[in-house]
């Protein structure tokens, strides 16, 4: 069991904790993830937790990240310089906050108590094994090395316990989460908090997209299919189940992309599958050549990318085993493919026939690159909005490549902050900002821009794009990105700085990504004129908040 069902993740170190979790503990364990609690004012927010059958409660701690102890004081590596953390007392809080609320919840009324015990996880980090501290044992300490064993290791915890309290059984688990779920019934009358809020849409936009993977049901007896829909449409969803069922087929999947960005969402979402479902491949199509042993480029060659590297990929893709290759490719975001690049993913394909499923919007083509995939796929077109709210997908939908019917959930209305293009990111900067002060957690927010890049983004792109993208999942900071790397992407809430200069090539695509990113919340900075000028008079009146 799992609580909630489908967590979401903020980085890579809680979902590759989740997910050695989900693959070594039992369907009578359950595990809690991300839980948030307010105790007495206080707020207290929960790593994970896991109920492990025939041994008790353990409280998990992630930090990711190198993490160290000077003797004194725990530090994490951090930009720009390490800072303090309490990870063990962070521990401990939560055990008893949990345990207190488990224990007041009607749930567990006439239980006897069980072992409860706190531990920390440093998935990054290596810990000696005589490590010893006062308040914390090594056996309190999973790190990188004992992550492949740590069902094990909080078992082995639990049993050590020194007490009267007796072990769990799989009664405790469904109790444990009864009082999650039943303190959390909604409420009919008043206003839902933001997060509440947020939490909501998750719900509905999953359950929409899992309603629209019929689609795959109806065609999957075709090898040969692209699946055409706007913004919204849940392409990439589908995109991510198709790979799913046909690796759980037995099939060897590659699942594609360009963007290094939608690469690494992709990557974090079907680590949470069961390893039959894991395509043998999740990352860009550059990354497969250098699977097969190409040579990593410089980011400013675009020839390197665009020509160079497709031409020596096709020539190693004659050279890879039969074995090596695949039974299926899935391409996310197709529109981005060059020509020059398609002969290789057919080359890839292990036989002639063998199947080949292709997600686009041409309306997201915002790269000056043109390709097509080939001309014998089967085309279907979604055209129903699922993501946004309709307050935001009515300011883009005119925009849309096919018609597209506009969203029937209720939002926020979109802000419009009219400017200078000069002036949309200090603008941008002010809003986020004010979003904090209403109550947005910086994970909720995205500042996106059309034309230079903002200086955070620039700065944390100092680190490298993997270090970079990391900063997509940290639950405490707020994500600085440009419109040509954020497609696929989204925030539930988008503040979009249309700060680039007037008349240039793409305009129009770069306003259709954009406007597109928000789930909840959108806000729109930028020069009424441009705007107009580049989506028509109809986008200007829909952001403008004009019927």
């Amino acid at each position: 069991m799992t609580w909630p069902s489908e967590p979401s993740f903020v980085n890579a170190s809680e979902r590759r904790v989740w997910a050695a979790l989900v693959a070594q503990l039992g369907e009578r364990d359950l595990i809690i993830a991300n839980q948030r609690f307010t105790k007495r004012g206080a707020d207290h927010e929960l790593d994970f937790a896991v109920v492990l059958h025939g041994h008790g409660v353990v409280v998990l701690e992630v930090k990711g990240n190198k993490v160290w102890h000077d003797g004194e004081t725990w530090w994490q590596e951090w930009n720009p310089a390490p800072k303090k953390i309490r990870p063990v007392e962070q521990a401990l809080n939560n055990k008893y906050v949990l345990k207190e609320w488990v224990e007041e919840s009607m749930a567990w009324a006439g239980r006897t108590p069980i072992r409860w015990a706190h531990a920390i996880v440093l998935p990054v980090s290596d810990v000696d094994p005589k490590f010893s501290h006062p308040e914390c044992e090594r056996s309190m300490v999973v790190d990188a090395g004992d992550l492949a064993d740590i069902g094990n290791r909080l078992r082995s915890l639990l049993d050590v316990q020194d007490n009267d309290k007796r072990a769990s059984d799989v009664d405790d688990a469904v109790a444990i989460h009864a009082a999650l779920s039943g303190r959390f019934l909604p409420q009919r009358e008043g206003q839902l908090s933001i997060e509440a809020r947020i939490a909501e849409r998750d719900d509905v936009v999953e359950r929409l997209s899992a309603e629209q993977g019929r689609i795959l049901d109806v065609t999957s007896l075709i090898t040969r299919v692209e699946v055409r829909g706007g913004a919204g449409s849940g392409k990439t969803w589908l995109a991510v189940e198709q790979a799913r069922r046909l690796a759980r087929q037995g099939k060897r999947v590659a699942l594609i992309c360009y963007s290094r960005g939608l690469s690494q969402w992709m990557q974090r979402r079907v680590a949470t599958f069961d390893h039959r479902e894991q395509p043998a491949y999740v990352g860009t199509f550059h990354g497969i050549g250098q699977e097969w042993g190409a040579p990593e480029g410089s980011d400013d060659d675009s020839n390197f990318w665009e020509v160079e590297l497709p031409e020596i990929m096709l020539d190693l893709a004659g050279k890879q085993a039969t074995a090596d290759l695949y039974d299926a490719i899935v391409i996310d975001e197709a529109q981005d493919f060059a020509d020059l690049w398609w002969p290789v993913v057919m080359e890839a394909l292990k036989y002639e026939d063998d199947g080949l499923y292709v997600f686009s919007d041409e309306g997201q083509r915002v790269f000056s690159r043109f390709g097509g995939p080939p001309a014998d796929l089967v085309t279907l077109v979604l055209d129903q909005n699922l993501r946004n709210t309709k307050q935001i997908s009515s300011t883009f939908s005119s925009m849309a490549p096919n018609k597209m019917r506009i969203s029937q959930h209720d939002g926020p209305e979109v802000r419009f902050v009219p400017c200078d293009w000069e002036q949309a990111i200090e603008h941008a900067d002010d809003v986020v900002e004010q979003l904090l002060e209403e109550g947005w957690q910086p994970s909720d927010l995205a500042l996106v821009a059309t034309g230079p890049r903002h200086p955070e983004q620039k700065a944390r792109q100092e680190d490298g794009w993997q270090a970079y993208w990391d900063s997509f999942w940290d639950k405490d900071q707020v994500f600085y990105g440009h419109v040509m790397g954020f497609k696929g992407l989204e925030r539930p809430a988008v503040v979009l700085a249309l700060n680039e200069q007037p008349d240039r090539e793409r305009a129009m695509e770069r306003l259709y990504v954009g406007l597109s990113r928000a789930r909840d919340l959108l806000v729109v900075c930028g020069d009424p004129e441009h705007i107009e000028a580049v989506g028509g008079p109809a986008v200007l009146k829909k952001i403008k908040g004009n019927p």
